[in-house]
């Protein structure tokens, strides 16, 4: 397995288990009913769960194009120390940027700061594609 395709690996699954933190809050005894015919409504919910829901729905709407070009980058055997580095500091900006946005503690500027960091590492990702592809 290329760097490039673990540290995409551990945004995945990252990705994949941001879920549980919206939906342990859901289901807590306090949580707004519902009858799962509709999602519930965000602003019934606790702050920290709303920011859960938000972080998951965020890490999802990044990760795909991130892989994308990261898997388009695999197919056309394009690997670089920007491609390694830039999806490994993708990860772990992603991951501070989750656990930020659920605690509450990666407020402004902090937050975007994070976002707009692993926006830069997917854009490196595909420069790189485009420059050696």
């Amino acid at each position: 397995m290329t760097p490039e395709l673990f540290w995409t690996t551990l945004a995945a699954l990252l990705t994949a288990a941001l879920w549980i933190p919206y939906i342990v809050g859901v289901n807590q005894p306090d949580a707004a009913p519902s009858d799962f015919t509709r999602p519930p409504n965000p602003s019934l919910q606790k702050p920290w769960v709303h920011r859960a829901f938000r972080a998951h729905l965020n890490a999802v709407e990044t990760l795909v194009p991130h892989a994308a070009l990261v898997l388009i980058a695999h197919a056309l055997e394009v690997s670089s120390v920007v491609t390694v580095w830039a999806c490994a500091l993708y990860f772990w900006l992603r991951l501070a940027h989750a656990v930020g946005y659920v605690t509450g503690t990666a407020g402004f500027p902090v937050r975007p700061l994070l976002f707009t960091s692993a926006f830069a590492c997917t854009v490196a990702v595909g420069i790189e594609v485009l420059r050696l592809g």
